[in-house]
């Protein structure tokens, strides 16, 4: 894809605040969270297959990951693929066992991979994402989290930048305040609310298909994709404005 730089696309002419998805855009825990749908969806999958004698179809990461689950509810994904996959369970509830053959019991079991990740220090920062923040709250702008994880306080924690944002909606908001998950814009709007910015001088910032359709939905003033897997030009079909490889080639006017 092309990297040059884009220099004065986040300016205070036009734009108060910037909404940064977290997972894929902060921290480079997309990937705890691909690799842990892959081992809660695998054990499920070739469970049933035994059970059943259909085929072992694994989940790909590369097509089942991002056009199903990334960016979404932790059940709001569960619900999805197996949708895809023509499987029907039970919904069952917020506090099913983890591996609980239910929507809530196989999000549960997900979690908890994830949890141990985050336990073991897998959390890392993308350096320029962490600098672009440090810049724009020097420069006034307000700045907030927008992700549908309910990790959202331990990522935060695990990286040290928990300090850099004025306001978070995630995914335990999403649950206490009923709000719709990506791709609908509920999520990017209650943070604006909550920074008490208008959506059309915000910007949002997303590496998920789900989180720049929700962006563009939401009439933002601007909507930034991060293409970290080469897939810049579905986010811009998608309703991204601009797209890079990585937040490092916004010059934001330095």
């Amino acid at each position: 894809m092309n990297r040059a730089r884009h220099p004065d696309v986040i300016t205070r002419e036009r734009y108060d605040a910037v909404l940064f998805d977290l997972d894929g855009v902060l921290t480079d825990t997309a990937q705890i969270h691909a690799a842990s749908w892959k081992r809660m969806f695998d054990e499920f999958l070739r469970s049933r297959a035994q059970r059943t004698g259909e085929p072992f179809l694994q989940f790909d990461i590369a097509n089942d990951y991002t056009s199903l689950v990334d960016g979404k509810p932790r059940y709001d994904g569960v619900r999805d693929f197996l949708r895809a996959r023509g499987i029907d369970l039970p919904e069952g509830s917020s506090g099913d066992a983890p591996g609980t053959e239910s929507v809530c019991g196989l999000g549960n079991r997900k979690n908890d991979f994830v949890n141990a990740a985050i336990a073991s220090g897998e959390v890392v920062t993308y350096p320029a994402s962490v600098a672009l923040v440090r810049r724009l709250r020097a420069e006034g702008f307000k700045c907030a989290v927008v992700t549908s994880s309910q990790n959202r306080a331990a990522v935060l924690e695990a990286a040290q930048i928990a300090d850099l944002f004025d306001t978070a909606v995630d995914g335990n908001t999403i649950v206490e305040m009923h709000l719709a998950g990506k791709p609908a814009p509920d999520c990017f709007l209650q943070a604006a609310k909550a920074l008490g910015v208008p959506p059309a001088r915000a910007v949002v910032v997303e590496d998920a298909i789900s989180g720049v359709e929700a962006g563009a939905k939401g009439r933002f003033g601007l909507v930034i994709g991060v293409a970290r897997h080469g897939n810049a030009e579905a986010l811009k079909r998608h309703g991204a404005h601009v797209v890079v490889a990585d937040l490092g080639e916004l010059n934001n006017g330095s």
